[in-house]
């Protein structure tokens, strides 16, 4: 990758990315084409509804639970870590092993869906023979900021108390949670607290202050075969509320990312959130960080998360196995 800088600390550099060399199935483009056309307009529905909608939409989520298939074989269980609730993957009474935390998407408001987020938290554990842990966050309009990422914060810490080694640790999110995830390190960095190996971020959302840019949010909104950019500002709105989006917790994008784990950035590139990942990736590589970003064509949002629609998302699991085992203890 070759990284055009005129100026590290501003957001004016153009990264020269080129995108990931594979060939994408017609299958997974009719897919993509069917996302558009029905889940984008739910979501955009979604999030305009009522509280009550809302939460009646938390309970229609959590009513599929991960089947022992899905969860190709790994034991879960539902556990309270440090005061955060959440399932589990694996034997978490053996310490020694490694350890993957992953903060689920959602747009700060939709809980996580074991058939998705947890489903590929398996695929990953199987991969590197770790336990998982999927903190079920508080969510907005009920809990703003920084209720969340207070949450996740406490859920490594939690891991370190149980007496997991941090460079054993690999922390990830996708969209929102990749937004937490980038807060959470963020918060550790600020507080001195030993660094997990390695973090993945799924398209994060890294910039809460602005609707209209970083650019692709101006350039992408009827290319992206997901989400609706009018309703992210509704989204945005009732978990950030009146904070100071200039604050790095809240929108990462502007952190200081010296010291922080190795990062792997991936993204889609018609999605509205391209470039915050491209930003994302560059801050990292000028910080001094070990930092690659890999960005696909044709797909949706988030891609990695729709095993059954995409069957690239073996590609894009083994990249992401690649990545993480190259760097954790």
């Amino acid at each position: 990758m070759n990284w055009k800088t005129d100026n590290p600390g501003l957001m004016t550099v153009k990264p020269d990315v080129p995108l990931r060399d594979v060939r994408i199935s017609l299958r997974s483009r009719i897919f993509t084409k069917m996302l558009k056309w029905v889940l984008k307009p739910l979501i955009a529905r979604f999030a305009s509804g009522s509280r009550v909608k809302i939460a009646k939409t938390h309970l229609f989520i959590a009513q599929r639970p991960l089947t022992e298939k899905r969860s190709l074989g790994l034991k879960k269980h539902d556990r309270i870590i440090n005061r955060v609730y959440g399932p589990t993957l694996g034997d978490f009474d053996n310490t020694n092993q490694r350890a993957i935390l992953w903060f689920h998407g959602g747009g700060f408001l939709i809980p996580a869906s074991e058939e998705t987020h947890l489903r590929l938290v398996a695929h990953l554990c199987k991969g590197t023979e770790a336990v998982g842990f999927l903190p079920d966050y508080r969510l907005a309009p009920f809990n703003a900021f920084p209720a969340a990422l207070d949450d996740c914060e406490r859920a490594y810490l939690g891991l370190l108390e149980l007496g997991f080694d941090p460079q054993k640790i690999w922390i990830g999110g996708d969209s929102a949670g990749g937004n937490l995830c980038l807060g959470t390190l963020q918060r550790l960095k600020k507080h001195g607290t030993p660094m997990p190996g390695v973090a993945t971020l799924l398209s994060p959302v890294a910039e809460m202050g602005r609707i209209h840019a970083p650019r692709s949010r101006s350039w992408a909104p009827k290319r992206d075969p997901l989400i609706p950019i009018g309703s992210m500002g509704l989204m945005d709105d009732m978990y950030g509320q009146d904070w100071d989006a200039s604050d790095p917790e809240l929108s990462p994008m502007y952190g200081d990312y010296r010291g922080l784990p190795p990062m792997h950035f991936i993204a889609g590139e018609t999605e509205v959130l391209l470039d915050e990942s491209i930003f994302c990736a560059q801050r990292a590589r000028d910080a001094g960080v070990e930092s690659r970003i890999d960005v696909w064509p044709v797909l949706p949002h988030a891609f990695p998360l729709f095993e059954p629609l995409f069957r690239e998302t073996a590609i894009v699991r083994q990249d992401m196995l690649d990545f993480a085992t190259k760097y954790l203890a």
